[in-house]
């Protein structure tokens, strides 16, 4: 019987595919990392407070990709190149969710609307990956190789959704609240859609590496396109609710420490 647990087995247990994995995910974080470090040089001055959270969350990023390439290293692996039908952060640079990269960039000072654009942009992915992480988290705490990790990044990415939540509920409170929802709106079904088109291309390069069957790719394409009509229908919403969230200021400190891996 297909289920997330047995084809996450699947992909853990070979060395080309975990490679693959692990190397998507180290991509993702790291240039997460880029983005948030550029974003925090280069906020506004009414905004300078939100500068230490914006680089924590830029730091857990960078982080969580050293995580993900410590992981190779402690089995015998080096990163592979990531295809580019499955660079889900580039894919949602070149569709214009989020800011620019061109603009980050250069040395100006963004505005108050950029940081609005950033936080929408966050909270649509940040629940993305807080969801992919509690699957794991779910299935895998307790892995010996991988348990660790999960658990961690998986903490992490709560805070960051926490983090979303509460700022812009406090850009709602100072006026900013129809745009707010505008934009998540437009980041939400922007992503939907790439994150169908991305998980097709991943499991289409998994199916290659482990020799997957017509009918077994076929069942988990149309599993992919079952979640994506789902989403379209309505599960977008869940993207772009805000409520105060349990951890308050989850992002007012240092970032957590990392565990070694190799």
């Amino acid at each position: 019987m297909l289920s997330a647990k047995s084809l996450f087995q699947e992909i853990l247990a070979d060395d080309e595919s975990f490679a693959l994995f692990c190397s998507i995910a180290a991509s993702g974080e790291s240039q997460g990392g880029w983005e948030n470090a550029r974003i925090a040089a280069l906020v506004p001055e009414s905004e300078r407070e939100l500068a230490p959270k914006i680089t924590r969350h830029g730091a857990d990023e960078d982080k969580h990709g050293r995580i993900f390439n410590a992981l190779l290293k402690k089995r015998g692996l080096d990163p592979v190149p990531v295809p580019p039908e499955t660079d889900y952060t580039m894919l949602l640079e070149k569709n214009g969710i989020g800011l620019a990269h061109e603009q980050l960039k250069r040395d100006e000072r963004l505005t108050v609307g950029d940081i609005v654009t950033y936080l929408s942009h966050s909270r649509v992915t940040e629940q993305r990956a807080s969801e992919q992480m509690e699957l794991l988290r779910k299935h895998f705490a307790d892995h010996p190789d991988i348990g660790r990790a999960v658990k961690q990044i998986s903490n992490d990415e709560d805070n960051h959704l926490a983090y979303c939540h509460e700022e812009l509920l406090r850009f709602a409170y100072a006026g900013h609240g129809r745009v707010i929802q505008r934009t998540l709106r437009e980041c939400a079904l922007a992503e939907i859609r790439i994150y169908r088109d991305v998980s097709l291309a991943v499991m289409a390069n998994m199916g290659r590496i482990l020799g997957w069957s017509r009918a077994k790719s076929a069942v988990l394409a149309a599993g992919i396109h079952a979640m994506y009509a789902y989403e379209r229908l309505g599960g977008w919403r869940r993207m772009v609710s805000l409520k105060t969230p349990e951890r308050r200021n989850a992002l007012g400190g240092p970032a957590s420490a990392e565990p070694e891996f190799a």
